[in-house]
């Protein structure tokens, strides 16, 4: 099988979570969120290398962080860029100098940091099979389409309504040179929010791998209550010997 990397982007500012440092750096059961994400992919056996895109100023905490909790899998920690996606790219750009074009690159949020081993295997599997895959959610309330914000303009069909998470995975030669086209006149990435998009912006077709709602990004306070609730849920189904 061809090689499997995590670019992980762990860029964000903690400003909605209000915790006066970055989010990925929080402490929940005496562990930073960042390593809870980044022990799924060290553990996972297909998993061969790690990039990692951070704010600059926090690379050495990072660092120091990867050899307290033993890390190994991370080759590369490389700045953040102005946008996420712009991170997304410093992290593949270093991932292309160690892997080749045929890696499967498995892009993931620093912050979603309870991601199963069985949906990185589905989708490492339907990037073999198809070339690309998003992981995604069905939505399980009404959406609505609001352009103001103000009144309902429009309700889709909830059945055909997914949410995107992560990872989204790629071929490495695919995804990078798909950020290079982008960027050439669009080098902010606006109006593209995950690669996903991108893609569908270039004229491909990404296949869905349904994934667990469990699979939250830590973004707001009460997502992070969430998280510590879902922890100390596993611990105890774990000691039960539950399933």
């Amino acid at each position: 099988m061809s090689k499997v990397a995590a670019i992980i982007f762990a860029g964000g500012s903690g400003v909605r979570m209000g915790a006066g440092k970055p989010k990925q750096f929080l402490e929940v059961d005496g562990r930073p969120i960042i390593i809870h994400t980044l022990d799924i992919f060290e553990n996972h056996p297909a998993v061969d290398e790690i990039y990692i895109a951070c704010k600059e100023d926090f690379i050495g905490q990072l660092k120091r962080m990867i050899r307290r909790f033993d890390i190994s899998k991370v080759k590369a920690i490389v700045p953040g860029g102005t946008t996420g996606m712009g991170s997304i790219y410093n992290a593949l750009k270093a991932s292309a100098e160690q892997c080749p074009e045929d890696t499967i690159v498995l892009i993931h949020d620093g912050v979603r940091p309870f991601i199963s081993a069985d949906l990185i295997d589905k989708v490492i599997s339907t990037v073999i099979e198809d070339g690309a895959a998003v992981t995604c959610t069905p939505l399980f309330e009404t959406p609505i389409i609001s352009k103001g914000g103000e009144i309902v303009e429009e309700t889709p069909v909830r059945a055909d309504c997914y949410t995107a998470q992560a990872p989204q995975a790629f071929r490495l030669g695919m995804i990078l040179k798909a950020h290079e086209i982008v960027r050439r006149n669009n080098p902010e990435y606006d109006g593209i929010i995950d690669n996903c998009t991108m893609m569908n912006s270039l004229g491909m077709a990404v296949p869905i791998v349904k994934g667990p709602r469990s699979n939250i990004k830590v973004t707001t306070p009460e997502d992070l209550f969430m998280f510590k609730a879902m922890l100390e849920y596993r611990e105890t189904r774990d000691a039960l010997g539950l399933d």
